[in-house]
């Protein structure tokens, strides 16, 4: 069988935020792998200003639990059933990525820092998408909750961007008509 590769353009235009995951795991080495290869973004003097916490395999139920403990108030008084609708949407993706910058406190290196980041993000959201693999990126409220950063080992003067979840999907959402260029560019001197 021949592996089929997608161009860049392709990657760009038909990658997909999922949001539906079917529950499938994604292993371990599969999101090194794609972790490896998106620290080529470009990052300014090369300080590669990211580092991550991932929870795949025996790691997910841990994350599940704190995310339920955050984000779903008074999941105590639930019903089980109801408790189960409200987890899959921790439940189903089959990783997590947990993505955190330092905060410089010089402006400029700050907004260097989170950019690179950002492309990171974007590199992964791509490899991973040639994989197979669909990811969205998050910033839910408790990324700063202290309980959330304590267990995520967040360093004073650092700061999660993002919860990047990953995982296998049955079908991509269709994508939403983007504005043309001609929409927000001007020529320099208009």
């Amino acid at each position: 069988m021949s592996e089929q590769f997608l161009s860049v353009r392709d990657a760009i235009i038909n990658r997909r935020s999922i949001k539906k995951f079917n529950g499938q795991l994604v292993n371990r080495a599969d999101l090194m792998s794609i972790i490896d290869d998106a620290i080529w973004a470009p990052n300014h003097g090369n300080r590669e200003p990211w580092r991550l916490v991932i929870a795949c395999d025996e790691d997910l139920v841990a994350v599940q639990h704190l995310l339920r403990d955050l984000a779903i108030p008074k999941w105590q008084d639930l019903s089980s059933e109801d408790l189960a609708k409200q987890m899959t949407k921790f439940t189903l993706p089959g990783g997590y990525a947990f993505v955190i910058v330092p905060e410089d406190a010089r402006q400029k290196e700050r907004l260097e820092d989170y950019a690179a980041a950002s492309i990171f993000i974007q590199n992964m959201q791509l490899l991973a998408w040639e994989k197979g693999i669909g990811s969205c990126w998050k910033t839910p409220g408790f990324l700063d909750n202290p309980k959330f950063r304590e267990a995520l080992k967040v360093q004073p003067g650092e700061r999660v961007i993002a919860m990047l979840q990953v995982g296998y999907f049955d079908e991509a959402p269709k994508g939403k008509e983007r504005k043309k260029s001609a929409q927000f560019v001007t020529n320099f001197g208009e």
